[in-house]
């Protein structure tokens, strides 16, 4: 009896790469809020368009704020900054600017002569 028992475990543990590789990764806060609030009016097309009023990371983020508070939707500064990181990776692309989302790791430079002490 035990050995039905190890195949069945065999298989299964064979089997589990393709099945994590059919699970969907987690939706971020920024994009079901912007699911949720935004993409009725919003569509892609909006974003893609000539004239578009956002150009970089800070204009993005202040469209965001804009659009919120003229939908009455009381956003925390952190969703609103989640919505914005939601649209700067899947449609505009800006380099990452501020403190706000700034997630680029930092470069430290190693001075090229010994440092003296401070007395």
């Amino acid at each position: 009896m035990r050995i039905p028992s190890l195949w069945f475990a065999a298989g299964l543990i064979a089997a589990a790469p393709a099945v994590a590789q059919t699970i969907p990764p987690p939706v971020s806060r920024g994009a079901l809020l912007y699911d949720t609030h935004c993409i009725a009016c919003h569509t892609k097309q909006m974003h893609w368009r000539d004239n578009r009023v956002a150009t970089d990371w800070f204009s993005l983020r202040r469209q965001v704020q804009s659009w919120q508070d003229s939908a009455g939707l009381g956003w925390s500064d952190g969703d609103i900054t989640e919505v914005a990181r939601h649209l700067n990776e899947s449609i505009y692309r800006f380099a990452p600017g501020g403190t706000t989302l700034s997630m680029a790791p930092v470069r430290l430079v190693m001075p090229t002569r010994p440092v003296r002490p401070v007395r």
